[in-house]
């Protein structure tokens, strides 16, 4: 039965994990595939947690304090843990693919990559083939919630497999569910994900009625964020959208990638998701304007200024 229920799972973890956790770490070193942003918080994070780590990407980028591998053979050969971490789809497909090509006896490939399911369902027999069980895991925050322990994470995949992969990715957050079959943790993250960036474009809708009426845009934040129509996503970033923090904690360009992966995963399934089409547009329009490399929050601060521009 495919375990939704956070107490349940809490109840678990105090029963047995601890005691999985301690025999994973100590049967070989965690590979991490993919240390950009995702992956190196993912890997810092575990090997905070007590994890051996090992790293490797295919850019070659290193990251202080995670042992790096020379190549992904030599990863695959050390580690019987490997979590997937990777930009896009061809990015995924490609490292599967190189994958099949070594011995997978034993492995268990973790893909938190946000990419549509069917990149890992179209290899999944051939992955059975050659030794592997793999799981989608797509997890929802960015690296900050990563790095803090409190991002949300959903399984989609066998539940022994579901269960194995608990013991490690039990080092990142205790918000884990296990949602469904292979597949399903992206579906969900769709839904979850999806739904922040609607309540992001809706806020923008609306956000050009405030400029206009002269409302400061801190006022209308503060009293959104602490009320019933406030969201988490944007009360954690209300420095960043006023222009007091210009740090990136998830980029634009990041976000429209993401969007066109939920707007294919709700066609997949014969829904149409009209709202996505603006979200999309209005990310482009930033992207186009130089912004992509900023956090998402600046879509917020040019939909407030929208209300001067639009006179």
């Amino acid at each position: 039965m495919y375990d939704s229920h956070l107490a349940g799972w809490k109840a678990n973890r105090l029963t047995g994990e601890r005691v999985n956790f301690q025999r994973g770490a100590q049967m070989s070193e965690v590979g991490v595939v993919g240390l950009g942003r995702m992956g190196s918080a993912i890997a810092l994070r575990m090997s905070e947690q007590g994890h051996s780590v090992l790293g490797w990407t295919r850019s070659r980028r290193e990251v202080e304090g995670i042992a790096s591998a020379p190549d992904l053979e030599t990863l695959c050969k050390r580690c019987e843990t490997l979590i997937l971490s990777l930009y896009d789809d061809t990015a995924v497909a490609d490292v599967l693919d190189r994958l099949l090509e070594l011995d997978l006896t034993g492995r268990l490939i973790i893909d938190t990559s946000t990419v549509v399911p069917d990149v890992l369902r179209t290899r999944m027999n051939a992955l059975s083939d050659k030794g592997a069980t793999a799981i989608d895991a797509p997890i929802s925050g960015g690296p900050e919630l990563v790095a803090t322990g409190k991002c949300g994470i959903f399984i989609g995949g066998e539940p022994e497999a579901a269960e194995r992969s608990r013991t490690y990715l039990a080092a990142l957050s205790e918000r884990i569910f296990h949602v469904g079959p292979l597949g399903a943790g992206l579906a969900m993250k769709t839904v979850n994900n999806g739904m922040i960036q609607v309540y992001m474009t809706g806020l923008g809708t609306f956000l050009p009625v405030a400029q206009r009426a002269g409302l400061p845009l801190e006022t209308v934040l503060r009293i959104l964020c602490g009320g019933p129509a406030g969201m988490p996503m944007v009360r954690d970033r209300i420095e960043k959208i006023l222009g007091q923090d210009d740090t990136v904690g998830f980029d634009i360009v990041s976000a429209l990638k993401d969007a066109r992966v939920f707007s294919a995963v709700t066609e997949s399934y014969g829904i149409s998701a009209p709202i996505l089409e603006l979200t999309m547009a209005q990310m482009s329009e930033a992207i186009e304007d130089g912004d992509g490399d900023t956090d998402v929050a600046r879509l917020l601060a040019r939909a407030y200024a929208r209300g001067a521009l639009d006179k």
